[in-house]
């Protein structure tokens, strides 16, 4: 039957029917909080390119925290922002490193909440690349060796997951065999397994200071054109024994999540980056769009795609909003 006895439009007609049958609800318990670690004390730096984002040293990212578990969200994920760099990464391999300090004071204070860790080394060495190098090469098998001890050393200082987020070959066997090797075979690993080499990181780049001092990423991170890798790149992990899985970017590739949702059962992640942030905050204040509906509008749309988890630099922006705050 067709107009006039159907009319989609009833089902719209108030706010009340339209809650009852609103197929994708975007809660709190979505939301994942991306945070940098900063070294010092009372270290507080807004990222010039993602307002209200923050470097953090320990003891402002504790006070950071506190709102963080007052909104109710669940989980955060800790990257580093180290004074000193090298070419080994001799201070992330630290047990008593920047993340590793964090992590033990933050578990001490706030012990229910999830604290997942990056594990990558971008942060932490000079040249500003996921892995070692050698001459201008990326050599895939060393760095697997310091990715695991890198995951051993978050997960014994207290890490309730580890995310690696290079996007070398076979790195999450290599940090599943290291940690079930190490009597920590309850530590999740939340694999980062369709990366794109992307344009939108750029902002993230001026918050954690780890770009590439020569070259780029793309023969690491995936091409953004490839959707039937993403899903074999994703497969990969899950059979390294992935616990899950995520797509980064996320706005502009949800049809990306949206297959690889139907690949698994496996939760599936999407990270709402830096770059798709920054747009929707300068387009506010172009006075273009208004801030918090489009916010909550490209939530709902990762999460329609298939996400469960969403890791957004909004996710306290949004957890006001959600909660009525």
């Amino acid at each position: 039957m067709t107009f006039p006895a159907t009319r989609p439009r009833r089902l719209r007609a108030s706010p009340g029917i339209r809650r009852m049958v609103r197929e994708t609800r975007l809660g709190v318990d979505d939301l994942l909080y991306p945070m940098f670690i900063a070294d010092g004390t009372g270290v507080r730096n807004e990222v010039p390119s993602m307002p209200e984002v923050f470097q953090l040293s320990i003891d402002e990212a504790l006070k950071e925290i506190e709102e963080v578990v007052e909104l109710g969200i669940p989980a955060i994920n800790l990257f580093g922002v180290p004074d000193h760099k090298d070419l080994e990464g001799k201070y992330a391999l630290d047990d008593n490193g920047l993340i590793q300090q964090a992590v033990r004071a933050i578990k001490d204070k706030f012990p229910d909440l999830v604290v997942m860790t990056d594990v990558c080394f971008c942060e932490w060495l000079e040249h500003g690349h996921c892995g070692v190098v050698r001459g201008e090469s990326i050599v895939n098998d060393e760095t697997l060796e310091k990715l695991s001890q890198m995951a051993i050393s978050h997960a014994k200082a207290g890490a309730d997951i580890v995310s690696p987020s290079d996007m070398m070959d076979g790195r999450i066997q290599a940090i599943r065999g290291a940690l079930d090797g190490a009597g920590l075979s309850e530590v999740p690993i939340m694999a980062y397994s369709a990366k794109m080499a992307s344009a939108f990181y750029g902002p993230f780049r001026d918050a954690a200071q780890g770009a590439p001092q020569f070259g780029d990423r793309t023969t690491y991170q995936m091409d953004y054109a490839n959707g039937r890798e993403a899903i074999k790149e994703a497969l990969l992990d899950i059979a390294e024994a992935a616990d899950f899985v995520m797509v980064k970017p996320a706005l502009a590739y949800l049809d990306i999540i949206w297959r690889v949702r139907q690949e698994t059962h496996l939760p599936v992640a999407a990270y709402n980056v830096s770059g798709e942030y920054a747009m929707l905050w300068a387009a506010e204040r172009a006075g273009w769009l208004e801030l918090d509906k489009t916010m909550l509008e490209t939530l709902t749309a990762i999460k329609r795609a298939g996400a469960d988890i969403i890791l957004t630099y909004f996710a306290k922006r949004a957890a006001r909003l959600l909660q009525g705050n």
